[in-house]
């Protein structure tokens, strides 16, 4: 087990090969966005479930109702598919929901969240974890998705914070590091950091932000979040959820450096791919494991001490399947 600051033990286990199944998508279901207030911020010590909690996630979402592909909500092939996101979401029966920035698109101002993110994810308000995007400050401080989102935005002020699912620790980080002071180690966001994971007993931890410091992206990765990466690794994270580059990818065990470890490394998985649109790969990095440009969400089952992952296309099909042990 790892003492969040102190021990760590060597990885256990590795990643099943990739598997594709099918299934059948069914109708969508449309229900108003229900608000909840979130009163803690950082819980020590995590719950231990006895069997695996049900996560999803998935970032980049809701197209603008004034996008040409908008379509009344439906969106077409390659565009604007939130709603057919949040039904294969709503099928996998998720007990939390992570999304992962750019939630609503174009400049994220609360009329655009309640024209079309409420009307297609909203449905998981009660349940979800946000996280900010770039798009999300194209609206001068947020002001659009801390409106909408409220108190689970921002539970104690801040749009950085922490919670627990089941033995679990997550930590959702803002990215957008202009804007929040900075995201290096003496910034008011890496010293919160640094801090929440000395805090932490839990034996596995979740981090999320939306700008991934690595991708295959024709457009790269994102390198002044590098700092977040380095904190949550050397503090013993075991995986990385971020959005950004709209497309699937799921990368190695990688140390602080970005190297392979399969011994205390972090995996990170970018999941851009909630409906707003897809890019295109570039060149795959070596650490890179499995890719697709496909719509679709995370289904992640957080056990004691394992996980389990799929990436669920729009028609059920699974993607990319495995499972992982933590530190």
């Amino acid at each position: 087990m790892l003492s969040r600051g102190t021990r760590r033990r060597a990885l256990l286990g590795s990643l099943a090969a990739l598997v594709v199944t099918a299934a059948c998508a069914p109708a969508p279901v449309t229900s108003p966005p229900v608000k909840r207030p979130v009163t803690t911020t950082v819980a020590t010590t995590p719950t231990v479930s006895p069997t695996p909690v049900t996560v999803v996630a998935a970032g980049d979402i809701a197209c603008s109702a004034a996008d040409a592909h908008f379509l009344g909500g439906l969106g077409d092939a390659t565009h604007c598919q939130m709603k057919a996101t949040a039904a294969r979401a709503a099928t996998l029966k998720p007990a939390v929901v992570l999304p992962l920035g750019d939630e609503q698109y174009e400049a994220a101002t609360l009329p655009e969240f309640e024209g079309s993110y409420a009307k297609s994810w909203g449905r998981f308000n009660a349940i979800a974890h946000p996280v900010p995007g770039n798009h999300e400050y194209v609206t001068a401080g947020a002001a659009g998705y801390l409106a909408y989102f409220g108190a689970s935005a921002a539970p104690a002020g801040k749009t950085w914070y922490s919670f627990n699912v089941g033995s679990w620790h997550v930590i959702a980080l803002d990215a957008n590091c202009n804007q929040v002071g900075g995201c290096g180690a003496h910034s008011p966001q890496g010293t919160w950091l640094a801090a929440d994971l000395a805090r932490s007993t839990a034996t596995c931890t979740l981090a999320i932000w939306h700008q991934p410091t690595f991708s295959s992206s024709s457009a790269g990765g994102v390198a002044n979040t590098l700092p977040l990466w380095q904190t949550v690794v050397n503090g013993g994270a075991d995986l990385v959820l971020n959005g950004h580059r709209h497309q699937y990818e799921r990368f190695a065990q990688m140390n602080a450096a970005g190297a392979p470890s399969s011994a205390t490394g972090a995996r990170e998985i970018v999941v851009g791919t909630g409906g707003e649109d897809l890019e295109p790969f570039g060149v795959a990095l070596p650490t890179s494991q499995a890719r697709s440009p496909s719509f679709g969400v995370l289904d992640l089952q957080l056990g004691q001490g394992t996980y389990t992952f799929r990436f669920v296309g729009l028609n059920g099909t699974i993607l990319d399947q495995g499972t992982g042990t933590c530190h």
